[in-house]
């Protein structure tokens, strides 16, 4: 899908949920999670044709496939932390849009050590 297709979609979903804001919000979350979803699953094929041409990059240069898993593992966390959070803030729900977000952030840290004692270990062998 296209940004364009998918502003417009964003925004006609915005327009049809603002009625439903007075009288039944419930509704209007319901439409915001359903349009959410269509999005998300849209950025999900977009990200397997970003995976594809990493691989192909990786068949022309000579790197560790750790290293692009663990920063795509990277991606899909913080995209996926940052849609539940949106989510949450539109239902009502700041304080579990703020733990999942801490969490996410966690996750990444996480992930993140290894690459960064490896650094630390060739910077390491530098200097000695």
């Amino acid at each position: 899908m296209d940004m364009i297709q998918i502003g417009v979609l964003g925004v006609a979903g915005v327009l049809l949920a603002v009625p439903f804001k007075s009288g039944k919000p419930e509704y209007g979350i319901y439409l915001s999670i359903f349009l959410s979803l269509f999005i998300f699953f849209a950025v999900l094929k977009k990200l397997g044709v970003m995976v594809e041409s990493l691989a192909v990059l990786g068949e022309y240069i000579n790197m560790d496939t750790a290293y692009v898993g663990t920063l795509i593992r990277m991606l899909g966390i913080t995209y996926v932390a940052e849609f539940s959070s949106g989510i949450c803030k539109d239902a009502g729900y700041q304080t579990i849009a703020v733990q999942i977000e801490i969490f996410g952030k966690l996750a990444i840290l996480v992930l993140s050590l290894p690459i960064l004692t490896t650094l630390l270990s060739t910077i390491q062998d530098f200097l000695l």
